[in-house]
């Protein structure tokens, strides 16, 4: 688990990032490759791994990056 969202929406870009080129070029099953790439790396469950497919992180992040941004800060 992350420490916080961002960290937490990294990781799933990450993971992210990692299948969707073996899912296009090699025509694997998200199964194999969970198994054979995601799984050594992370270790997490295969219905994590759904859910992580599932979560739009890019377009999360962002937004939470921006709504930081109008964020006052206290010692700037």
């Amino acid at each position: 688990m992350a420490y916080n969202k961002r960290n937490y929406y990294q990781t799933i870009i990450d993971i992210q990032e990692v299948v969707a080129p073996l899912r296009l070029k090699s025509g694997l099953s998200y199964k194999e490759i969970f198994w054979q790439h995601v799984y050594p790396r992370w270790r997490m469950s295969y219905r994590t791994f759904h859910t992580y497919m599932g979560i739009p992180a890019k377009r999360l992040l962002k937004e939470m990056e921006q709504e930081s941004a109008k964020q006052l800060s206290l010692f700037d």
